[in-house]
């Protein structure tokens, strides 16, 4: 990669830039080096862009036939040691799963960008919020981010993979239509201002190295990667540490402890949240992704009229951050949850709640993000915000 390869791969400065652009730039930056996609609206403009950036900045494009043909190329080019990427939109999401499936099973680090939109429309919802968690089959863990802004589309994408590398495994950036096509003021830091997780390679002889064998039961193997002498078989079926299909329940018993559990045992770190209003909050509001937006303008309009209302901001909605509900709960009177869905995410919130403080929902799928004043009118029906 010559130099002027280097300079251009980060866009550092102040940009008005769509969001789907912003998701390909923090990918650019992260050190993504290979793509691959299927057009899909509201998608579009990230397979766009990566065709014209990512090869520029030394990096591979390719548009696949189908969604399933660019999860398998993704999945392929990570083993074989490339930090990989691909996006699609809720529909195409469907074909991605049992790419994801062997992501998960065989430990490739992959970020899969997913701009949510309603069934057969490019209109807003949050209706995948479950499936980006239990879609693949087979017991997992996903990690899943949900960005609420064009800045965090940059910022969430940077981390996705880093996360990914991290603990080698599939994560989802939950996109929306809403942010995904609306453009906003985004900083790019300088290259150096970036925190970037790169591959643990290992250091071990190919007759010295377990490529499933992790430090505990649910740790990060170290990676070899295809082509360098390794020899490792990477199978979706149930294998030993050396890599080689083990039909035994111990080895599924092994597999299905450690996967799930090097992504839950480190919810604390993954599953950030952001706290708004909280310090002195008698209602709390969670949200995740758009819908953060109009809960905090309900927030600021209920504040001045002197009630005690603060929000929660889901940044990783998966693995779902327990211990921070149910301190939310110990410290509230109610918790309404704020979604573009049928109410889905409200019921592991309500869950974690369980029965501390009062639980709410205030919820809609009709390809509109919520207003505030939306919000408002519903919160009136409780009798902690009247």
């Amino acid at each position: 990669m010559g130099k002027g390869q280097k300079e251009n791969r980060v866009l550092s400065g102040v940009h008005f830039m769509q969001g789907n652009y912003a998701a390909v730039e923090g990918a650019l930056a992260a050190g993504c080096d290979f793509f691959a996609g299927y057009p899909i609206t509201p998608a579009n403009e990230v397979s766009e862009r990566m065709s014209q950036r990512l090869p520029a900045v030394g990096g591979v494009f390719l548009q696949g036939e189908d969604e399933l043909c660019s999860i398998n190329a993704v999945a392929a080019a990570s083993l074989a040691g490339a930090k990989a990427m691909t996006a699609t939109a809720s529909a195409g999401y469907d074909y991605l799963q049992e790419g994801l499936e062997y992501g998960v099973a065989v430990e490739a680090p992959m970020v899969v960008v997913d701009v949510q939109r309603c069934r057969g429309e490019n209109f807003a919802t949050q209706a995948d919020i479950m499936q980006v968690h239990w879609g693949p089959a087979g017991d997992h863990e996903m990690i899943v981010l949900a960005p609420s802004s064009v800045q965090e589309l940059f910022d969430f994408t940077v981390r996705a993979f880093n996360l990914a590398e991290e603990y080698r495994t599939p994560v989802i950036v939950l996109s929306e239509t809403t942010i995904a096509l609306m453009r906003e003021r985004l900083v790019i830091p300088e290259a150096d201002k970036i925190e970037i997780v790169n591959r643990k390679w290992t250091t071990k002889t190919p007759e010295e190295y377990l490529p499933f064998k992790a430090d505990s039961e649910w740790g990060v193997p170290e990676f070899s990667g295809i082509g360098r002498g390794y020899h490792t078989i990477y199978s979706i079926n149930p294998h030993d540490e050396k890599g080689s299909i083990e039909w035994d329940p111990d080895a599924f018993e092994r597999l299905y402890t450690r996967i799930p559990a090097k992504v839950a045992r480190n919810r604390g770190k993954i599953s950030t949240v952001q706290r708004y209003g909280l310090d002195d909050a008698k209602v709390a509001l969670v949200a995740y992704g758009s819908e953060v937006r109009p809960c905090l303008d309900a927030m600021n309009a209920l504040r001045e009229q002197g009630k005690k209302v603060g929000v929660i901001k889901l940044d990783a909605p998966w693995p779902f951050p327990e211990e921070a509900i149910e301190e939310l709960s110990r410290s509230v009177d109610l918790v309404v949850t704020v979604e573009m869905n049928i109410g889905k995410y409200a019921g592991e919130i309500e869950r974690a709640c369980s029965g501390r403080c009062r639980t709410g929902r205030v919820t809609k799928n009709r390809g509109l993000i919520h207003s505030p004043e939306e919000i408002l009118e519903s919160l009136n029906g409780f009798e902690e915000v009247r």
